[in-house]
């Protein structure tokens, strides 16, 4: 794998694009040619072109989508029908069903979810497991916030809109009690304390990826939540579902991000927590980060874009190596988590910023 094609140079998908080219032949498609200075070649076109789509493929050993989850699948479609790898960060479950069901017998890899949750988090939970006899629980958060909050959300839209919304209205899957079952997004609000500041999480769609299918039958409990400021949720519920915005995506998004632009100091949480036992006895396992923005090539990167461009690039690395599957469906809880934190990109995370 030399020549990569990164779709979507918004906030995330520049710094995929310029992570990448550290490394491989790395082109970047998006509609229109970013304002700032980007170290790879830029291709303008409508990636809705489906046709247009499939002609710039060709010349690529692997495809990194960087575009809303509801675009993603044409282009998943589209690797697939030319046989190359294919990478993405949907959190979005249909789409990744439908990748799945195409990566059987695929000639190269298809590996959706490579972001932070899914992605990162399901790294981590799956490390920490593996040091126990018999599995409990398996709880994993992340939240990705403005580090200096104001308003009554306590949040900025430094990530798509569009994926915040569908993982909210999106039922999340869980295992409750030793089963496989659908719950409410926006619902199990729990308080959780970090150094001193509380905070709620809640249950949103998509953040465990394959994980329910992998640990069912080995864990009474598994579920992922979304790191808040407390009182985000019961806002979020009341625009979603008393003013019945959830039938009105585009409004409500639109909404959002002009109330709510992004800001430049954020913050990242990664927190997952594994019980179980070891030689006979109950146990708990704990992995806790904060990432801050930081400088990479001279550039102020805020710490979303950077941690799920790490992630992506960090995966697609592996492949590229030989470290993981060369073909089929990858799952984010069978990649190892010491050889992603031994890619050059994966190294972002051991750092202190």
């Amino acid at each position: 794998m030399q020549n990569v094609l990164v779709i979507g140079l918004g906030k995330v998908g520049s710094l995929v694009a310029t992570l990448l080219s550290k490394q491989f032949t790395v082109r970047g498609l998006d509609l229109r040619r970013p304002s700032k200075s980007l170290p790879f070649e830029i291709i303008e076109g409508d990636v809705t072109n489906i046709d247009l789509l499939k002609k710039i493929l060709k010349e690529y050993d692997a495809v990194v989508s960087c575009m809303p989850y509801n675009l993603n699948l044409p282009i998943a479609q589209s690797a697939h029908e030319i046989g190359i790898h294919y990478f993405d960060l949907t959190e979005d479950v249909p789409t990744t069903a439908a990748i799945r069901e195409m990566a059987t017998g695929h000639r190269g890899v298809m590996a959706p979810q490579c972001g932070l949750a899914p992605g990162l988090i399901g790294i981590v939970g799956a490390d920490l497991e593996k040091r126990f006899d018999k599995l409990r629980d398996i709880e994993l958060r992340v939240g990705a916030l403005p580090r200096y909050p104001n308003g009554l959300l306590g949040y900025s839209f430094t990530w798509s809109p569009a994926g915040v919304i569908n993982e909210y209205i999106n039922d999340a899957e869980v295992i409750h009690n030793g089963e496989r079952k659908m719950v409410s997004s926006l619902d199990g609000i729990e308080v959780i304390n970090i150094e001193g500041q509380e905070f709620e999480a809640f249950s949103t769609s998509g953040g465990l990826g394959t994980m329910c299918e992998t640990y069912l039958g080995k864990v009474d409990t598994l579920n992922y939540k979304t790191i808040r400021y407390p009182g985000h949720a019961k806002l979020m519920r009341f625009l979603l579902y008393e003013l019945i915005m959830k039938n009105r995506r585009a409004q409500i998004e639109e909404i959002l991000t002009a109330a709510k632009p992004p800001v430049k100091q954020d913050v990242v949480y990664v927190y997952a927590v594994v019980e179980g036992w070891q030689a006979g006895s109950l146990a708990r396992e704990e992995f806790y980060r904060a990432y801050h923005p930081r400088e990479i090539d001279g550039q102020h990167w805020r710490a979303i874009s950077w941690t799920t461009a790490a992630s992506i690039a960090a995966v697609v690395e592996m492949v590229a190596a030989g470290t993981l599957s060369q073909q089929g469906f990858i799952k984010q809880e069978e990649i190892p988590l010491d050889a992603f934190l031994a890619t050059q990109n994966g190294a972002f995370f051991n750092e202190e910023v």
